[in-house]
This record gives structure tokens, C-alpha cells and sequence, in this order.
């Protein structure tokens, strides 16, 4: 993984009221901190930390603060607001070239699986120690000739060279179960529907249907009184 350099600016206003205005200059307010040291409290340009972290949850970032010694970093945590989505704040973990981390790492799946057979996904991610030089961006899990039963836990998945397993070897990465019928998915649709307040019309079948259903009651009440 490359590493990204970002230039930062050292805070000396806290609170509140100085985040917003670090906000409303498009730049995000930001603490490295690790090995023992004393939290270093920034601010980073908004739109290159947001591209800098499309690379990966797990970005490299060198950042470059005046007056300071360079930081080896990667994303600890990071603040979106919930409604628009830009960034409020992050933590930085500071880090060393040849150390080992735990990070946890996305899960992307390959292959097909058979026929009838539904992938439902039980871990997005895997939680792995790798050098924090040698971050891998995500782990392929094989779901070729997955069947209907079969499980995948993260004790059997091939993790990227250089990364070893960090969770539980017995949790439940990828699991086969059975398709839905069009049948099964159509009353769930329906049953979803009508928890919301939502009517389907109904469909040419259904009214065909129905006028047929009513039409022979009728021929069967005319019969019965003739009988009378």
C-alpha cells in the first residue's frame, strides 16, 4: 500500500465552537496519537483527507505538519455527518515502519456459487494483524460450488501473504442457504408492503380472476332459486 502525504495544521482552540470553524474552512479537525505519545491535535484539508481515505479504510498517510516531525499514520476512527456525509473528525493511530497492527480488513467474495443457492454474507470484515506498511486492501473469499448448507468461517479463509488472523478462527464468514421462491419473495414483498400503509392494485389476472369467481356464484344463485 502506498503511502498518501497530507499536510496538516497543529490546532491550539479546542471545543465546539472551534470545530465549526474548522468545519466552515472545508478542513476536518483531526488526533494522532500512539507509542506513547502526547496527542497532537490538527486539522487536514477536508477534500484531500476525504480522497486520501477512498483509497481504503486502511490508508497510509504521512502527515505533514510545519515546525513538526513527520507522522506515519493510519484511520483509527473517522466522524461522518449522518445526513450529508462529510467528515467531522478523525483519529489517527500513529504508527512505525516493520511494526505490526490489528486492522480490520473488508471481505470481498469471488466465484459462483451453485445454482439455487442464495450467499448470504454473516462478516463484511475480518480482523487481521499485518505490518502497517503492508496493510492489505481487502481478502477474496472463494464461493465457487458454494451449496446450499455449506459454511465458510474465518478459520479456513486464505488471508493475503504476510497477514495472519487476529479474531475468532470459528466465526462466520459466508453461509449457503436456500433461494427464495418467486412465490416466497412476492408474499414478503406484500407482507412488507402492508406493514407500511402501501395497497397494490390489483393485477389484470386478479380482477379476471374475480369476475370469474363472481360470475359462476351468480350462475349457482340463479340455479338454486329456479330450484325453488
Amino acid at each position: 500500500m502506498s503511502e498518501i502525504k497530507l499536510k496538516a495544521e497543529a490546532r491550539t482552540e479546542f471545543g465546539k465552537g472551534a470545530a465549526r470553524r474548522i468545519r466552515r474552512a472545508d478542513k476536518v479537525p483531526a488526533v494522532l496519537y500512539g507509542h506513547g505519545t502526547d496527542p497532537q491535535h490538527v486539522s487536514l484539508a477536508g477534500h484531500g483527507l476525504m480522497l486520501a481515505l477512498k483509497s481504503g479504510a486502511n490508508a497510509l498517510l504521512t502527515i505533514q505538519i510545519e515546525g513538526a516531525k513527520d507522522q506515519l499514520v493510519i484511520p483509527k476512527q473517522v466522524q461522518r455527518d449522518p445526513i450529508k456525509g462529510f467528515l467531522e473528525h478523525a483519529d489517527l493511530l500513529i504508527v512505525r515502519r516493520g511494526e505490526k497492527v490489528v486492522v480490520d480488513i473488508p471481505v470481498v467474495l469471488v466465484g459462483d456459487a451453485a445454482p439455487e443457492t442464495l450467499v448470504v454474507t454473516d462478516a463484511t470484515v475480518l480482523s487481521v494483524e499485518a505490518e502497517a506498511t503492508h496493510i492489505p486492501e481487502s481478502i477474496e473469499v472463494s464461493i465457487e460450488g458454494l451449496s446450499v448448507g455449506d459454511q465458510i468461517l474465518a478459520g479456513s479463509v486464505t488471508l493475503p501473504s504476510g497477514a495472519t488472523l487476529a479474531g475468532d478462527e470459528e466465526q462466520l464468514v459466508v453461509i449457503g442457504s436456500a433461494a427464495p421462491t418467486a412465490e416466497e419473495v412476492d408474499a414478503e414483498l406484500e407482507e412488507a408492503e402492508a406493514e407500511v400503509g402501501i395497497e397494490r392494485d390489483e393485477s389484470d389476472e386478479d380482477i379476471a380472476e374475480t369476475q370469474t369467481e363472481t360470475s359462476e356464484e351468480s350462475g349457482t344463485d340463479e340455479a338454486t332459486d329456479d330450484r325453488q
